[in-house]
């Protein structure tokens, strides 16, 4: 991979360059502490809300079809017994009130990937709650400040890739007060699924891809169905599409084939529109995207999102159907979020390098070898010499509101995706001398590499910044620091 993802707006524009596992292709048929008890937060949300009831999701077994037929179906983990993960929608004001109903053999949390959540809320089972008991439950209460899209993933320390890999996910939408518009909003949630021959999930808790790439799967699916999702509009219709990349560990581009589109917000944070260059986004584990786009005329052939997996795998058709729809007005801003400060003043701001390290070992010599790791299996990998466990000491400790620079360097032998919790921030250029011009909550840090990011630390609690990937979370990538 060229460069660090989303880095500059050129590299985020342009993609970068992976190799995965043909098998994906083969299997998809294309080309080569424990706390039990309900929790109630004691809170404004959850005094405001106090009167409705909350709503619920229920993780427990079920089945889903991730292979076509006449593959069987799977054993999987889903919510509400259905294998479409749930997109939850609120305008934005709105609170979420949710009762995570645990129905699994493994404890669970739910992190709220990408919103500035209270850190009571965050969903950090082992650090910003007890992980919810198999048979108990716990209630989630919060008002999301921005507008945007979110994931929504199981984070419970030492056991997140296993919730994640049996198919637990979601999506909140937070509507803006005044939406673009749009004729129809479409979530496209990518998850892969490792498969044995039989169709069963492969076993979990392998040291070799939790030392290496990842869970790397060998299906695709979107939407909860195995990929690609199809949809069919009218010539014209205006499309808003949210594109969300729930992957245990797989990071990939994707690409808009016969279609003009405009990346209207990333990581769910607004941006100016711009056309991504060469039609090619980044899209590792986390990330989000939303993207404008007009369906093509009924002459032109049907468009595609695809994800640059081997000679590439369609993720979603774009299919003409009906008679055409009057022109749309020129694509534009959905609009600033102004609780977002203009600027992030770096003159005095408080600075911490933080290494990454650990991981499995390539031998130059020997370059078709598998990687090796000979270590202990619970501490894989490492922040500035440690890894994550809640007793451990926090990378830094700042007062609010204080300007944070961190440096974050990779000496390990893979790309890592890395997520700030609680906050949203810019990266830096090389010299100091300006940041890219969106905000990100996830990025991905090339091998060997060095990148720089600012936030402003407004948000007090004990959050992470932790490894999306989540093998790499489970085995200890992943570190703490206090907004006091």
């Amino acid at each position: 991979m060229p460069s660090s993802l989303p880095p500059s707006r050129r590299a985020l524009l342009a993609g970068a360059a992976m190799s995965l596992a043909p098998s994906l292709l083969r299997a998809q048929g294309g080309g080569p502490q424990p706390g039990p008890g309900a929790v109630e937060p004691k809170s404004p949300d959850a005094r405001s809300s106090a009167k409705s009831p909350a709503k619920s999701l229920t993780a427990a077994p079920a089945r889903a079809r991730i292979k076509p037929e006449p593959a069987p179906e799977t054993p999987v983990w889903a919510f509400d017994g259905t294998a479409a993960p749930p997109v939850l929608r609120v305008k934005l004001g709105e609170a979420v009130r949710l009762t995570l109903e645990n129905r699994t053999e493994r404890p669970l949390s739910l992190h709220w990937h990408g919103v500035r959540n209270r850190n009571a809320m965050d969903g950090v089972g082992g650090v910003t709650q007890p992980p919810v008991a198999p048979g108990e439950s716990f209630v989630y209460e919060f008002t999301p400040p921005d507008a945007g899209t979110s994931l929504i993933r199981p984070l419970v320390v030492g056991g997140a890739s296993e919730p994640s890999g049996r198919g637990l996910a979601g999506m909140l939408v937070v509507e803006e007060r005044t939406p673009p518009v749009v004729d129809r909003d479409v979530p496209l949630l990518l998850q892969d699924w490792r498969l044995e021959q039989d169709g069963t999930l492969a076993p979990f808790g392998q040291v070799a891809f939790a030392a290496s790439s990842g869970r790397l799967g060998n299906a695709l699916t979107v939407n909860g169905k195995p990929a690609p999702e199809t949809i069919e509009a009218a010539p014209g219709t205006r499309l808003r599409l949210r594109l969300a990349n729930a992957c245990n560990a797989r990071a990939t581009r994707i690409r808009f084939d016969g279609l003009k589109a405009w990346v209207a917000a990333v990581d769910g944070q607004p941006t100016d529109t711009f056309e991504p260059l060469r039609a090619t986004l980044p899209f590792p584990p986390g990330t989000r995207y939303d993207i404008l786009l007009d369906v093509p005329a009924a002459a032109e052939p049907a468009g595609a999102v695809v994800a640059l997996i081997g000679q590439g795998m369609p993720l979603a058709r774009i299919v003409q159907k009906g008679e055409p729809v009057a022109a749309r007005p020129p694509v534009a801003p959905i609009g600033e979020n102004k609780l977002l400060p203009p600027e992030i003043k770096l003159q005095n701001a408080f600075r911490r390098d933080i290494a990454i390290a650990g991981g499995a070992v390539l031998d130059k010599a020997k370059p078709e070898a598998a990687p090796t790791f000979t270590g202990d299996p619970t501490r894989i990998w490492t922040l500035n010499g440690a890894a994550g466990r809640a007793e451990t000491p926090p990378l830094f400790t700042v007062k609010r509101n204080t300007a944070v620079v961190l440096a974050l360097t990779n000496t390990t032998a893979f790309p890592q995706s890395l997520h700030l919790h609680g906050h949203v921030f810019r990266l830096l250029h090389p010299l100091d001398d300006g940041w890219e011009p969106y905000w990100l909550d996830t990025f991905q840090l090339l091998e060997g590499r060095t990148a720089r990011i600012a936030f402003l630390a407004d948000n007090p609690g004990r959050w992470l910044v932790s490894a999306t990937a989540l093998e790499r979370f489970d085995t200890g990538l992943w570190g703490w620091f206090e907004v006091s």
